[in-house]
């Protein structure tokens, strides 16, 4: 499983990370965000591409939690 730190960065960084990411062809991901619209924004991406995403917020921040 790939991880993605990408809290602190402000949209569209954190879709290029996972999209990097993606690359890898691992079987899942994690990627942690700590803003509404990079949670939607890595979502909607994830979705688009084919994979399942399953969001966990944890105070502050979101933790996505990504698999095909």
């Amino acid at each position: 499983m790939k991880k993605i730190d990408a809290r602190g960065l402000s949209c569209p960084e954190p879709v290029i990370m996972t999209k990097n990411a993606f690359a890898s062809k691992e079987a899942a991901y994690e990627v942690l965000v700590d803003h509404v619209a990079a949670k939607e924004n890595v979502s909607r991406f994830a979705r688009h591409q084919g994979y399942q995403v399953q969001v966990e917020e944890q105070g502050e921040e979101f933790l996505l939690r990504i698999k095909k």
